[in-house]
């Protein structure tokens, strides 16, 4: 048989095999696509363009994480006894809806409630850190104190300065009896050596990667994953907020330069629920509960009102993007963003819409530098149906602005991992401290003002400055929303 023979057959024999596998594999997008649209998009691909579709659909398709679920209904079993345990000892620090000034309060903490899962409680201490200098000196000085438990966790971490220092900290920690467990992202952290892993281990940090879904077909996914960023400390001590471990984020990449960005400290039971997220994780990715925590509140004097949502694709409904779209929607006087990607879906751009038209002051912080030349557009693409109805689009000016910070009157105000867009409110494990709380409020509204004033705001006009290649490009990313 000569070459071209075989490659007649070849390709009489593939090219029918990848149209069943293009429609088997579309039917699955049906089943398991979360908005009608994305399923539209994949059958079509999947159909027309089987060779690329398969190909793209199993690394960025399918939104549910069946392996995470399965792990989590073993999880929840094992830990029922020793949540009933605690129940009595916490139910003192619930804030419940009864609690509420009004009806309409009543009704928004029931919904972030329900939304979360666990309540919002009293008797804790928030602390805004404001960069990279002051989020590390806060950690670092909190690992040093550290007597009993160290749980890490983070979506990155560079074998860099700063990453060697965490590591030091880490591993004197361990060596002085302390029990640390470090949880990264596999995809994340795809450049930190093995070498960097290997010394913790050997160091007596347990350290595990959070990798996805198990089996050959998980590791050609990139999608699902873990975007948490947290630390908790003997208990009692927490941080979250989004802030990564490397020299970048302490503005030490000359290519970058300033790296605006803001964490979290906090102290009572709000760190109960940062901990049951890192519990969770770490279960779901070596199969281990971790035993012997401390799980005693420790109150704090502020005594503010706050709770902690953990939002992924395992939940049954979109989470992160109805904790969004919830907090959008009770803003009566004010909502103000900070997000380095808004690329929002058509849920949170209506009640932004709506909330502007209502006459609520609606502003959005946005880098103008970004740290990958596409989201250099995405400011844009959005602007001219927002602005149409009031809301206010501004551009960071001093470096680049990587925080996830939202405030709401001052009633709410949010800090954590999860940004304005699809990857976020759909694709990957997210965590937000939310707040209940007017001096917290007021500290957050300070901050985000100073932002403000290091930014300059952003119009219609602007784009229509702009040449056709750029605003077809912004127009694109759009098209791109859903693997931004």
């Amino acid at each position: 048989m000569e070459l071209g023979d075989i490659l007649g057959w070849s390709l009489g024999v593939a090219l029918p095999l990848l149209q069943v596998l293009g429609i088997a594999s579309a039917v699955d997008a049906i089943m398991h696509a979360r908005t009608p649209q994305g399923a539209t998009a994949w059958v079509v691909a999947l159909v027309l363009l089987p060779g690329i579709g398969l190909v793209t659909y199993w690394a960025f398709g399918r939104s549910r994480f069946e392996g995470y679920v399965k792990a989590l209904r073993g999880l929840n079993a094992r830990i029922e006894d020793l949540l009933e345990q605690k129940r009595d000892e916490l139910a003192e620090w619930e804030v419940t809806p009864e609690e509420a000034r009004d009806e309409r309060t009543a009704s928004e903490l029931r919904g972030f409630s329900s939304l979360g899962g666990v309540p919002f409680t009293r008797g804790n201490g928030l602390r805004l850190l404001v960069d990279g200098d002051a989020t590390f000196e806060a950690i670092f000085a909190a690992i040093d104190a550290a007597q009993e438990t160290v749980l890490a966790q983070f979506y990155i971490i560079h074998d860099d300065t700063v990453g060697r220092a965490f590591k030091r900290r880490l591993l004197d920690a361990a060596g002085r009896g302390v029990r640390v467990h470090l949880l990264y992202d596999e995809v994340g952290s795809y450049a930190l050596p093995r070498r960097y892993i290997r010394t913790l281990r050997e160091g007596g940090v347990k350290v595990t990667s959070f990798s996805g879904e198990r089996g050959w077909l998980g590791r050609f996914r990139i999608n699902f994953r873990n975007h948490r960023k947290i630390v908790v400390v003997d208990g009692v001590e927490g941080f979250v907020g989004g802030l990564n471990v490397g020299d970048e984020y302490l503005s030490r990449d000359p290519d970058i330069g300033h790296w605006r960005d803001t964490h979290l400290a906090v102290r009572g039971p709000i760190v109960r629920q940062l901990q049951l997220s890192f519990v969770r994780d770490w279960y779901y990715s070596l199969g281990e509960l971790i035993g012997g925590l401390g799980w005693e509140p420790d109150a704090s004097p502020n005594d503010q009102c706050a709770m902690v949502v953990a939002s992924g694709p395992a939940d049954p409904l979109e989470t992160a993007g109805l904790l969004y779209t919830q907090a959008i929607n009770a803003a009566e006087h004010r909502v103000w963003i900070a997000s380095p990607y808004f690329v929002p879906d058509g849920m949170v751009l209506g009640a932004l819409q709506a909330a502007a038209l209502r006459g609520v002051d609606v502003r959005v912080v946005m880098p103008r530098q970004s740290d990958a030349w596409y989201f250099r557009f995405v400011p844009y693409a959005f602007l001219p149906e927002i602005e149409r109805a009031g809301v206010k689009v501004f551009l960071y000016e001093d470096g680049f602005m990587h925080q996830k910070v939202v405030l709401v009157d001052d009633d709410y105000a949010a800090v954590g991992t999860a940004n304005f867009d699809n990857r976020s409110f759909r694709l990957n494990f997210e965590v937000t401290a939310l707040a209940h709380d007017k001096t917290f409020c007021a500290d957050v509204e300070a901050m985000l003002a100073a932002d403000l004033a290091r930014s300059t705001r952003l119009t219609e006009a602007d784009l229509n400055e702009k040449s056709f290649l750029f605003r077809l490009a912004a127009q694109s990313t759009r098209l791109l929303s859903p693997v931004l």
